[in-house]
């Protein structure tokens, strides 16, 4: 039997300089280009997304970031992170994205850029459109 699974934004950031974002209450996602203001629009990796359930797999030890210190662009919750892989088309919002890949190649081992460096997930916009907080995640295929 398929399950459909759907999620929710639970925040929303953007910054014009790397490292913490300020949360806002909506994103303009730009197709080919990324996050409208942020720091990271027009690098190939246009906008990143983190999905909460993957703050299970951070260490007790690791674990020494306020939940409010965060450095992507939307945080999730609601989807497994094991459907949130490369290649997988997601609506937020009036947006679409194509998940490009999970982790980064360097890895950091303090605060919160620990987990995002490790499951967080870097996408390019397919469709631009406004992302609100608390809007629906769903994936396309």
């Amino acid at each position: 039997m398929d399950y459909e699974f759907k999620g929710k934004v639970i925040f929303l950031g953007k910054s014009e300089k790397r490292g913490l974002k300020d949360k806002v209450q909506s994103l303009k996602l730009v197709e080919n280009f990324g996050v409208e203001g942020d720091v990271h629009a027009g690098t190939e990796r246009q906008v990143s997304l983190f999905p909460l359930e993957a703050l299970v797999k951070v260490p007790k030890d690791k674990f020494t970031f306020p939940l409010d210190q965060l450095t992507e662009n939307i945080s999730t919750l609601g989807i497994p992170e094991y459907l949130l892989l490369p290649g997988k088309r997601l609506r937020i919002g009036e947006a679409e994205l194509e998940i490009l890949e999970i982790g980064k190649e360097e890895l950091v081992e303090e605060g919160k850029p620990y987990a995002v460096s490790r499951w967080g997930r870097f996408c390019r916009v397919i469709k631009g459109g406004v992302v609100n907080l608390y809007d629906d995640v769903e994936i396309l295929i």
